[in-house]
């Protein structure tokens, strides 16, 4: 089978072959020849008896001329086979509305612990951030990732919630290109300042710009010659071509996962599922 797995068992009988998991790896990281990971020398020798490749140049100090497909990845100084590895990121890279690190316990035999790493560190290969400006249509929108009070015991909702709206909870803003992709990230607070930089960063000038009705928005259109389109929730939500809904439906499909698969994630770990969520939409556009 040449193409990509396109179904859970199509992945699992594909990757269960270690030669399926060598072909298809090294055919995505060195589609022009292997190179050395570590000094970028194109002269390696196989060793396929040990499955690695040897470097024929010279290394700094005590650093190793051998190296595998594992090396300088995700995967690396992990004892786990390339089969579990690669069927815990079709997994996660598939599953429409996240997967548990204990739905992948039981589904691929390790340990609960074991998965929560994989699962994670999968996350962090999908964090790669694109330099290319948005344009375009463009949706801007904030929301907040957190708890529901009722749904806390009467000590942590003490704790964690001391004002109303944000408060206690996780500020996310994101910028969705209509047809295009969307970026997402964590910001300290959704005042005028961090918006307006962060659509400057990420967005060509030019564009039309579409928001709700937060005034922090403000002035965006005179300061960064972007046309500056405004919806008020407060009597509709949508008035011909303005509107944010795109980006709504994107932070249901977040809040939905964080909430029944989830149930539970830690602000500092928030960042990892917004990478996640943004590359399953990114990847199906």
């Amino acid at each position: 089978m040449n193409a990509e797995p396109k179904t859970l068992q199509e992945a699992i009988i594909y990757f269960s072959i270690k030669d399926n998991c060598r072909d298809y790896l090294v055919a995505r990281r060195w589609p022009n020849g292997v190179t050395c990971p570590r000094c970028g020398s194109e002269s390696v020798t196989a060793q396929p008896k040990y499955n690695r490749w040897q470097c024929s140049s010279h290394h700094q100090g005590k650093e190793s001329r051998q190296f595998t497909l594992k090396t300088g990845t995700i995967f690396e100084d992990s004892p786990i086979g390339l089969d579990k590895w690669l069927a815990v990121m079709w997994l996660v890279v598939n599953c429409k509305n996240g997967i548990s690190s204990y739905e992948i316990h039981r589904a691929i035999g390790v340990t609960q612990k074991s998965a929560w790493f994989m699962s994670h560190r999968v996350r962090l290969a999908l964090g790669m951030k694109s330099t290319t400006k948005l344009a375009g249509h463009v949706e801007v929108e904030e929301t907040y990732i957190g708890g529901k009070a009722r749904n806390m015991h009467k000590w942590k909702r003490e704790q964690r919630i001391q004002g109303r709206g944000g408060v206690g909870k996780v500020a996310v803003m994101g910028l969705l290109e209509r047809d295009g992709e969307v970026r997402a990230q964590i910001i300290g607070e959704a005042d005028q300042d961090t918006l307006h930089k962060a659509v400057k960063r990420n967005v060509r000038r030019g564009s039309e710009v579409h928001t709700d009705g937060w005034k922090a928005y403000g002035g965006i259109d005179e300061r960064s010659r972007y046309m500056h389109n405004v919806i008020d929730h407060g009597t509709k939500d949508v008035e011909g071509h303005i509107h944010t809904n795109v980006i709504e439906n994107c932070w249901s499909l977040l809040k939905r996962g964080i909430k029944g698969t989830y149930v539970s994630v830690e602000p500092f770990h928030v960042f990892r599922y917004l990478d996640e969520q943004s590359f399953r939409y990114n990847s199906a556009h």
